[in-house]
């Protein structure tokens, strides 16, 4: 006798590594980000749109760094000794983006994650892949290919 197949739903969890732009918390599937890291000695570039903080050099490599807070709408970054820089891939370019602080990494269902609002708290709900609510606060999911398109 066959024995009957068993279906078990697979649900796709999703790494996200969060942080604060301002009071809002945003997260950004971790296996898009290269690394984060600190360093603020930033080279300013001259014309450069106004969200171009500068460009670094990260082991040889030259990083441009983004003021995510400009970015995205909000008041600029203010600099302080929480601010990191999130180091992504774009387009065969390493993009910092550069936040106030770090949160923590959380896993969340990707069932679970709700179409992005067209607004949110200030920011344009276009730069984002969508919501994820947790007990305590909802998170803002980043689309980088959005944030960085322009």
């Amino acid at each position: 006798m066959k024995k009957p197949e068993i279906k078990t739903k697979k649900t796709k969890m999703l790494e996200l590594a969060t942080f604060y732009v301002s009071d809002a918390l945003c997260g950004i599937d971790i296996l898009k980000i290269q690394e984060i890291n600190k360093h603020t000695t930033v080279t300013t570039v001259p014309q450069a749109a106004d969200y171009v903080q500068g460009v670094l050099n990260l082991r040889g490599r030259i990083v441009t760094i983004i003021d995510l807070g400009i970015k995205l709408g909000l008041s600029p970054i203010k600099k302080n000794k929480d601010n990191r820089n999130i180091i992504v891939d774009f387009q065969d370019e390493q993009i910092g983006l550069l936040v106030d602080r770090i949160s923590d990494v959380l896993v969340a269902d990707a069932e679970k994650i709700e179409p992005a609002p067209a607004n949110i708290g200030g920011m344009q709900g276009k730069y984002f892949e969508g919501v994820f609510k947790t007990d305590k606060s909802l998170i803002g999911i980043l689309d980088i290919e959005e944030v960085l398109k322009e």
